[in-house]
């Protein structure tokens, strides 16, 4: 049986350990649709517009027949999955790969993220983190980085990493409730500059330093996010932001054991 990933390149495992993924850029792009659709029917028509978008050639769809032909052709009986005698089949209006939910490693990765949740939610701290970094280490890049990516496969794409940094968000509290501020510092100085507008992370970095008895270097850093904010956008910092400036201001440290832990994630502003 094979294996699949989607969370960084697109590659095929069989069991034996061996890589076996497609070579061929638009067979590539085929697969990933196929993939991030499994068990459901993949119309003809959307296969079509992932390949050329909106200006298909004629002979668009017996060229998409011949992708889906080479990637039997590739895969033979390897990627049957138990109790079936067929992986990917034709059914109207499309197309239907079967793929149980191990074989691919997004599915992995939301069961994790959503357990890892849940624990969090619980007061289960420590077993929340592990799980959390279980599924951040499924990924080993951006999603789909090796494949030509449509309409359909970017939104998949898209929704995949929004997902990656809820649950990246989720194991940094995590970690801050559990006192790790010393080790998360130089991650969140990282996200920071890949997110500059992102206030939640520049909320972790700066009450991280404080924590550790950084003043100086928290009230950089708040000063920083408030310079970019009014740069780009023409805004202050929201009002939490500024309560934790006043905290570490008057008393070197937040009040709150960890910040922002009473807000949900996804609800922090995304860059």
């Amino acid at each position: 049986m094979l294996n699949f990933k989607v969370l960084g390149p697109l590659q095929v495992v069989n069991s034996q350990g061996v890589f076996c993924t497609p070579t061929a850029p638009k067979v590539r792009q085929v697969l990933a649709l196929l993939l991030l659709r499994e068990n459901q029917v993949v119309p003809v028509d959307s296969l079509i517009e992932e390949l050329w978008g909106e200006e298909p050639p004629q002979s668009a769809v017996t060229t998409a027949q011949t992708y889906i032909y080479q990637l039997r052709r590739a895969f033979g009986r390897s990627a049957v999955t138990p109790g079936r005698t067929e992986w990917l089949i034709t059914t109207p209006p499309g197309y239907l790969m079967y793929a149980t939910a191990e074989q691919v490693d997004a599915n992995s990765f939301h069961d994790l993220s959503w357990q890892g949740r849940q624990l969090l939610d619980g007061g289960r701290t420590e077993e929340a983190a592990a799980v959390l970094r279980r599924a951040l280490d499924l990924w080993s890049g951006p999603c789909l980085a090796n494949v030509l990516t449509g309409r359909h496969l970017q939104a998949h794409a898209v929704h995949l990493e929004e997902e990656r940094l809820r649950t990246l968000e989720l194991r940094i509290l995590a970690d801050a409730s559990l006192g790790r501020h010393h080790e998360l510092i130089g991650e969140l100085r990282g996200l920071v500059a890949a997110h500059p507008l992102n206030e939640w992370f520049h909320g972790q970095l700066i009450a991280a330093l404080s924590r550790c008895g950084r003043r100086s270097e928290a009230l950089h850093a708040y000063q920083s996010l408030r310079r970019v904010l009014h740069d780009q956008l023409g805004l202050d910092p929201q009002p939490e932001l500024q309560r934790l400036q006043r905290e570490v201001l008057t008393s070197g440290a937040p009040e709150a054991p960890v910040f922002g832990l009473h807000l949900r994630p996804s609800l922090a502003t995304a860059s």
